[in-house]
């Protein structure tokens, strides 16, 4: 008598392609995971690394003190950073969106396929030449010299390309069901976008910046050439200022004899991990909550 199991066994002749598909299909799990873990396990490490190095000193007064001299804390790079990132995601954003918003819907299919080669052009371009053309086009060029401002725009247009790219894809990719819905039932194409096919694309619009502001947290050649530096909180946008990834750039080289350099830059590459970690959480959450908001109404 025939098992479940051999049921049909007769139906379907054994043959060497169907072992052989038969013992991919249970290796390939095991190889992916392999895959999964060898790629955390860099990652893991260096977390590991820095934390080492950063958190048996790591007190209060690193968080709220200036770096002064060979001592100090990273309290102005905290501040620099956020106010960088800050003007860099405004500027960013609100070009990116708007020019996704635009290819996606309004432009011509020519000048479509020239911004998106022009945002892919633009994404592949080095942080350090980007940080040249800032200190020529806004140091020297303006006479504004070193100034958060002149940082802030530099970020803005590096991270830039990311957002503009993610906009324009996320709304390329609402279902033209929904669209042709909107339509037909006479909104405009103000109107679909704004209440049809950004709700559904929001979320991955979200993690478009969200990724932008990661890969700017990690910069420093652009700022080196344009924010300058400051051992003082920055009070203006016309002011230098400090930031995490300069301490790093800067204080890295130092001898553990030197001061507390050394011991600083693991510190501000720590804070950078969990500032980018809680804005990931941050986003993620979010992301979730809006879509079960949005279940079911736009499928």
């Amino acid at each position: 008598m025939k098992t479940p199991a051999s049921f049909g066994s007769d139906l379907v002749p054994t043959s060497g392609r169907l072992r052989r598909r038969i013992l991919f299909d249970r290796v390939i799990g095991w190889v992916l995971l392999l895959a999964f873990v060898a790629v955390l396990f860099p990652l893991f490490d260096l977390v590991g690394w820095v934390s080492s190095y950063a958190l048996p000193t790591m007190s209060w007064s690193v968080l709220t003190e200036n770096q002064v001299g060979e001592s100090g804390g990273l309290y102005a790079m905290i501040v620099g950073t956020l106010v960088l990132i800050s003007l860099g995601t405004a500027i960013a954003a609100g070009l990116g969106i708007s020019a996704g918003f635009y290819t996606a819907e309004f432009a011509p299919p020519p000048v479509r396929r020239l911004a998106r080669l022009a945002g892919n052009v633009l994404a592949g371009v080095p942080a350090i030449v980007l940080g040249y053309f800032g200190y020529y086009a806004l140091v020297l060029y303006t006479h504004w010299g070193f100034t958060t401002l002149a940082g802030g725009i530099i970020l803005g247009i590096f991270m830039l390309p990311y957002i503009f790219r993610t906009t324009d894809i996320a709304l390329s990719n609402v279902p033209p069901s929904q669209r042709e819905a909107s339509l037909a039932l006479g909104s405009n194409r103000i109107q679909y976008l704004r209440r049809v096919a950004f709700p559904i694309a929001f979320p991955t619009i979200l993690t478009g910046i969200f990724f932008a502001m990661a890969l700017g947290l990690g910069e420093a050649a652009p700022l080196v050439y344009t924010a300058g530096w400051s051992s003082t909180p920055v009070q203006n946008l016309m002011q230098p200022t400090a930031f995490l990834t300069g301490g790093i750039w800067a204080f890295y080289d130092f001898p553990r004899s030197y001061g507390t350099f050394l011991t600083l830059a693991f510190q501000a590459a720590f804070l950078l991990i969990v500032i980018v970690l809680v804005i990931n959480i941050v986003v993620q959450v979010l992301s979730d909550r809006y879509r079960q908001r949005l279940a079911g109404i736009y499928e």
